[in-house]
C-alpha cells in the first residue's frame, strides 16, 4: 500500500533535520539541507563541513 514511501519520508527527514541545524553553524545555507536526501550531496556536504574551516583559513 503505502508503506515503502512513508519510510522513504521517514529516511528523508532523518537525513534533512539534523543538516537543516548543522549547515547554518557553518556559515551555509540551511535549505542545502534538502539536496541532503540525495546521497552524493549529503556526503559532499559533510565533507564541506568537516573541512570548512581549513579552506577558510580558520583552523583552531
Amino acid at each position: 500500500m503505502g508503506g515503502p514511501y512513508i519510510w522513504g519520508i521517514l529516511i528523508a527527514l532523518l537525513l534533512v533535520i539534523p543538516f537543516w541545524r548543522i549547515l547554518p553553524r557553518h556559515g551555509l545555507s540551511k535549505y542545502l539541507a534538502v539536496l541532503a536526501v540525495i546521497p552524493i550531496f549529503a556526503i559532499a556536504l559533510l565533507w564541506i563541513i568537516a573541512f570548512r574551516d581549513e579552506i577558510e583559513g580558520f583552523g583552531k
